[in-house]
């Protein structure tokens, strides 16, 4: 998995590629914890991801925990399998998805 980060301000970014599983959660948590305490948004950005698990889905509970008492988190460019785990799990209903 690679992940881009980008800070534009008080809006933090990143583009994620590859797999989330258990293997590359922590890698995307470590990104997260140390990004999130001085953003006031978070945009993820999914266009490269292939696949996700329910590790993933774990980190991105807790990061849309913590936005949610910020200025919120979005989920961007979900393609279609990372879209049906969403709608299966009820993440299509928690987390904004552009």
């Amino acid at each position: 998995m690679t992940i881009r980060k980008e800070i534009n301000g008080k809006d933090l970014t990143l583009a994620v590629e590859g797999r989330l599983d258990t293997l590359t959660a922590p890698e995307l948590e470590a990104e997260l914890k140390g990004g999130m305490a001085d953003a006031e948004t978070l945009t993820l950005d999914f266009s490269k991801l292939d696949y996700i698990s329910s590790a993933g889905l774990r980190v991105l509970l807790a990061a849309h925990k913590t936005m949610s008492r910020k200025g919120g988190m979005k989920v961007m460019h979900v393609n279609e399998i990372v879209q049906e785990v969403f709608d299966v799990t009820g993440f299509s209903d928690v987390l904004t998805i552009a």
